[in-house]
């Protein structure tokens, strides 16, 4: 049986996926902090064992975290130790975090909603639906079609644009430090 435990290079784009849903959406924030309070599920055998996981390599990771700290200083600002601020100052902090995330966003990404309709709008969801791209909440029962609110958008990435890596690059130095002469 393998770990089901995510490493820390496959954690990074779930902590980004996370933060940013968390601060567009008071939903998913609810259910985070309904996570953060639960007590930790036993464990369960698998009945089935999944599918064999492809391994990615940590480069584009560690190349999107780097330009998110060289535009909008995210490491620094999660690195910081918040709690002498005021929240004014914090709020200020996120701003330029926003504007320069926002930015990489713009420059490397083109991205689309998983589903065209505005959030809050009634939906049905047929037989074959994409579970993949369409994830449940709520009081999950029998078979489709479902109707439910949709409470989330989604979004898809329909176009990646990072720079070319240099052979020899070193994607672990995510921003070098720096010594003033």
């Amino acid at each position: 049986m393998t770990d089901a435990t995510p490493s820390f290079f496959k954690r990074i784009p779930i902590a980004f996926g996370a933060f940013f849903s968390t601060l567009s959406d008071p939903g998913y924030a609810a259910r985070v902090l309904g996570l953060r309070h639960a007590p930790a599920p036993a464990p369960t055998p698998a009945a089935v064992a999944p599918a064999p996981l492809k391994q990615a390599t940590p480069d584009a990771a560690l190349q999107l975290l780097a330009l998110l700290q060289r535009d909008a200083r995210l490491i620094d600002f999660t690195q910081e130790d918040l709690s002498g601020y005021s929240d004014a100052d914090i709020g200020g902090a996120a701003r330029v975090v926003h504007e320069g995330c926002a930015k990489v966003l713009r420059e490397h990404f083109t991205l689309a909603p998983v589903r065209p309709e505005a959030e809050g709008s009634r939906i049905t969801l047929n037989e074959g639906f994409d579970a993949r791209a369409i994830r449940l909440t709520g009081n999950v029962v029998g078979q489709a079609p479902f109707q439910g609110a949709l409470s989330h958008r989604g979004w898809r990435a329909t176009e990646v644009k990072l720079p070319k890596l240099a052979d020899g690059h070193d994607a672990t130095v995510l921003a070098q430090a720096e010594v003033e002469l």
